[in-house]
């Protein structure tokens, strides 16, 4: 598999090279030289599969030779190790649970298989730093992917005080080979200096630096897995007419699904859902970019104003010759969204702010004879604080959830300057 950046196409590197590397110079975004499709007879066939054997096949389909078929199977069956059911809402709605996993939430599947594919291809005595910045979830899938691996060190960067009490709780409570940095910014603060590390071409050296965030095509491709395992649970005549919600923050979950209907997956058409940070959706009615200071909202792991990803949705659009005006999109407020949960709950469906935004969207655009499908990323637990003062009610713990409630938060606090967390990086993570 080859893969160039997007910012330089004459750079470019391997599946493995992109996986090690993560981001290619000019922080460019590494993108498929192939956009491979699946004929209509093998998209039956591979619907037919069970998960695993099924992913398989999609990522050989970009990886290609460089990682043999039962090898990658192998590590496949290492990473999804827990289902991705479809939970049906409503007659003509349902939601792909994505929260299943050790972290309870979608990052988990891309989280572990990036786990998969840098120990397969790291040498034995190579010394690598993880430096990622997180929303919400992502930090705890990587944290709890990578945790206790040899040679492996982990440096997760987040908001202060921006993250939900068990979000943080989940990945600031491991220790060992795992450091979590309260940033005292927001999210988009956090994602300029993962950038600037990687522009820090001696520090890169020094340490051995590595991205997990959603910009890892290793973390993106393996998302793409889930959504044929979405419609290889849906009936025939429900496949036809598929609409699906995503709620976006920094939009690698939907450059996945456009992805996965690039293969060749039956999809009718995609929203992007968002809330008040909604860059894209201005963008998408009015053609300027123009982003904001980023808000913080009740679905924080969405409060991203300069997506990362969105460079590689107007690439596969370009590249496939689709129009960008065939993209939904929707985005709610806070009020809207503590009706959204009201209203789901209502249902006999309990979920949390980010998957009750994409259902209300996919809702309020849903046209008759189509079939809405919407995500649902995170398991409401993990916004246990916001969904009880929403609903009126208790959310009991899940077990993943309750082990580390009471332990002691182990973070480090930085100021959003990129010299502190150099020196941090060199002392302590090299």
């Amino acid at each position: 598999m080859k893969l160039y950046n997007l910012k330089d196409h004459n750079e470019q590197v391997s599946f493995t090279q992109a996986v090690k590397q993560g981001l290619g110079s000019q922080q460019g975004l590494f993108f498929p030289n192939e956009l491979p499709e699946f004929e209509l007879t093998e998209i039956d066939q591979l619907l037919e599969m069970d998960f695993v054997s099924r992913s398989s096949k999609i990522l050989s389909a970009f990886i290609g030779d460089e990682i043999p078929e039962q090898e990658l199977a192998s590590r496949i069956k290492a990473a999804f190790t827990f289902p991705a059911p479809v939970q049906t809402v409503s007659d003509d709605v349902a939601c792909l649970e994505l929260f299943h996993g050790p972290t309870l939430a979608f990052k988990d599947f891309g989280g572990r298989f990036m786990a998969q594919m840098l120990a397969l291809s790291k040498s034995s005595d190579e010394k690598i730093t993880i430096l990622t910045a997180t929303s919400g979830d992502t930090g705890a899938a990587v944290a709890h992917a990578f945790y206790g691996m040899e040679n492996i060190n982990v440096v997760i960067l987040y908001p202060q005080g921006k993250i939900s009490p068990l979000q943080e709780k989940l990945f600031c409570t491991l220790g060992g080979n795992i450091r979590t940095i309260a940033i005292e910014g927001d999210f988009d603060d956090c994602q300029a200096l993962v950038k600037q590390a990687f522009d820090d071409q001696e520090l890169k050296q020094a340490i051995g630096l590595n991205s997990a965030n959603s910009i890892n095509i290793s973390r993106l491709l393996a998302q793409i897995c889930y959504y044929f395992e979405a419609v290889a649970q849906l009936p025939q005549e429900k496949r036809n007419q598929l609409v699906i919600s995503v709620p976006s923050g920094n939009f690698g979950d939907l450059t996945a699904g456009l992805l996965a209907k690039s293969l060749g997956l039956p999809v009718k058409r995609f929203i992007a859902a968002t809330n008040a940070n909604d860059t894209v959706p201005r963008f998408l009615s009015s053609g300027d970019w123009t982003p904001h200071k980023t808000v913080a909202t009740l679905s924080n792991a969405m409060d991203v104003s300069q997506p990362n990803n969105w460079p590689r949705v107007e690439e596969l659009f370009r590249r496939k010759s689709w129009q960008l005006n065939a993209l939904g999109y929707g985005a709610l407020s806070d009020e809207q969204t503590r009706a959204a949960v009201r209203e789901l709950a209502a249902e006999g469906y309990i979920s949390e702010p980010h998957a009750a935004i994409a259902w209300r969207v996919l809702r309020d655009q849903l046209q008759d004879g189509e079939y809405g499908l919407f995500l649902g990323t995170a398991h409401p637990a993990k916004f246990k604080e916001s969904v009880e003062d929403i609903l009126q009610q208790t959310l009991p713990l899940p077990a993943e959830l309750a082990e580390r409630a009471d332990l002691p938060l182990l973070s480090d606090t930085l100021p959003a300057e990129f010299a502190a967390l150099r020196t941090y990086l060199t002392g302590k993570a090299s």
